[in-house]
């Protein structure tokens, strides 16, 4: 294996215990306070039985999404739901993924009946881009069966036009798909963008093995059957037409050709700054795949000889989220991936020659094992110019209950600050009654909901209500946002790579970002980038889009959104 393993099993006793001597504490003046049941988001979400699962499916939960449906400035948003196997709904009552509109005072609107986008079903993840170039970004929400691509109106009101165009993922066989992660990525640069979707298990109840029939044991628990013995799910490559339609080109594009299965969170990203977009996906109890794009619309597994497959230890791991950041600002793209109880999460960084090295322990998140994660994001949460991690936890069997050595069915954030030397201190406990609040998370997204400058968090719970948790900072770092509008390239941007350069230290700051489509565990984050500054009063901003053209905007003021359309630069 990759020779991570030596580093490893060198630096695993070591990286833990010289940790503390380099992180100290640090004062944060951040906190994040969930204020969801203030704003109006009252509404739980249902996803199996509470107490006792059957069937896996009822275990994975799924996603939210920030994003700005109605384009008024303000991010709305939207939570995907599910449903349970025993319940019979009555009319009207059955639970529906829900979208609110944002009032702009800190509150929302449920307007999924107005908005028409009210479906039931076993929902799991959710992204959005403009897939026909019209100005109005769409939303597309997988599901176990058919999936929905709601298309964005401009009026308020949405349409489902997954059948017409192609991308409900629907099977020939008995067994339906448990679509999972997804993104809209333009991996072809036509200006149109294509449609990823991950797939955890092809999936019939009625051939499903049972707790008791399997027996499927956790702890001495009986709990629901799997991954492992079911049916793998094949991830879906769909070609825009360029005519409102895709074509499934799954094969043909080697998406098929991968040694792992099971798969959950979906990643986008040009990791070897090549100029054209790269898959990554975080497999469930098999090895994680790294699509690497051939620049002929076709791909390359290669996580195995890059390593990012597998643990440090050369083993397999139970992959939910995934996020990505230059978090050293070293002008290459890193990979972070939450996994199961009694694991660490994985850090992956990039050393820019095709490879990645574990540096889980070398940077500080090997010390924490007892949660099981799912939402994964950077965010610079401080606004100080570098990247740091949020973690969404809850176990993944309501049968454990409240009192486990692995801190329960429900459970906290894990929050990191970025120290800036590739160093991660964890501050959890120091950021606030949101992050200490208990709940069985899955999805999660982060965004400025309230455009104060300062990056907050969307959390969807298993049969509980959403968390909301506004970040409160008392610090008076600088930061700016940017928008980006395609021309040439896809009306949404995504792909584009947005530079920012400022000062620190009297020195240039280098950060760096891409706009994405998906990400975290099942969700989206907000489509704008947002640069922590420090002290720094003036930024300098470069977007290379993915057709090429390249847009500089110099010495920027900050503390502001700015909006930068391609080839035409900032739009006043």
């Amino acid at each position: 294996m990759h020779r991570r393993t030596f580093i490893a099993s060198l630096n695993r006793t070591l990286a833990v215990f010289a940790f503390d001597q380099l992180a100290g504490a640090l004062p944060l003046g951040v906190q994040f306070v969930n204020i969801a049941r203030e704003a109006g988001l009252k509404t739980k979400t249902i996803y199996g039985s509470e107490n006792r699962n059957k069937y896996l499916l009822e275990t994975t939960g799924c996603g939210a999404a920030f994003f700005d449906y109605d384009h008024d400035g303000w991010l709305d948003i939207f939570l995907v739901n599910g449903t349970r196997f025993e319940t019979k709904w009555p009319a009207g009552a059955a639970p529906v993924s829900r979208l609110y509109k944002n009032n702009r005072d800190g509150t929302f609107t449920d307007v999924t009946a107005a908005a028409g986008i009210a479906r039931t079903g076993w929902g799991a993840g959710c992204c959005v881009g403009d897939f026909d170039n019209d100005g109005w970004d769409d939303l597309f929400v997988t599901y176990w069966g058919d999936c929905s691509l709601w298309k964005n109106l401009g009026n308020g009101k949405f349409v489902d036009v997954a059948a017409k165009a192609g991308v409900t993922t629907r099977t020939k066989s008995g067994l339906r798909r448990h679509n999972t992660g997804c993104a809209f990525v333009d991996y072809n640069k036509d200006g149109h963008l294509d449609l990823f979707v991950a797939n955890y298990i092809d999936f019939d109840p009625k051939t499903a093995p049972l707790p008791e029939s399997g027996p499927c044991k956790y702890k001495g628990l009986l709990v629901a059957c799997g991954p492992p013995g079911l049916q793998g799910g094949k991830n879906i490559l769909f070609r825009n037409n360029g005519d409102g339609t895709f074509a499934d080109v799954s094969g043909p594009a080697g998406i098929l050709n991968t040694a792992g299965t099971y798969g959950l969170g979906v990643v986008v990203s040009d990791f070897d700054n090549d100029g054209w977009p790269d898959i990554y996906v975080a497999n469930d109890s098999s090895s994680s795949a790294l699509y690497r794009n051939n620049h002929d619309g076709t791909f390359t597994d290669s996580a195995v000889e890059a390593g990012v497959a597998y643990s440090a230890d050369g083993k397999p791991q139970a992959g939910m989220g995934v996020a990505v950041a230059d978090y050293d600002c070293d002008g290459r793209f890193d990979v972070l991936k939450t996994n199961f109880a009694g694991d660490t999460s994985s850090l992956y960084h990039n050393t820019g020659n095709g490879f990645f090295d574990d540096e889980t322990f070398q940077s500080g998140l090997g010390r924490v094992t007892r949660f099981l994660g799912w939402g994964a994001s950077f965010l610079d949460f401080d606004n100080d110019g570098w990247a740091d991690i949020l973690l969404c936890n809850g176990h993944v069997y309501p049968e454990i209950g409240e009192n486990t050595t692995e801190s329960g069915y429900r459970q906290r954030k894990v929050a990191y600050r970025n120290l800036g030397n590739r160093r991660f201190q964890e501050v959890s406990e120091d950021l606030g009654p949101g992050i200490l609040e208990k709940v069985s998370g899955r999805g999660m997204a982060v965004g400025d909901f309230d455009n104060d400058g300062d990056v907050d968090a969307l959390v969807n719970c298993i049969n509980d209500v959403p968390q909301l948790l506004r970040c409160d900072s008392m610090l008076k770092h600088n930061w700016i946002k940017i928008k980006v509008v395609g021309t040439k390239s896809n009306r949404t941007g995504i792909g584009a790579r947005v530079i920012c350069t400022s000062a620190m230290n009297r020195k240039p700051h280098r950060q760096m970002d891409e706009v994405r489509s998906g990400g975290s565990y099942l969700s989206q984050n907000d489509l704008r980038i947002h640069f922590g500054l420090a002290m720094a009063e003036r930024a300098d901003i470069e977007v290379q889009w993915p057709s090429g053209v390249v847009d500089k905007l110099d010495n920027l003021a900050v503390n502001r959104i700015v909006t930068i359309v391609e080839g035409k630069g900032e739009k006043k």
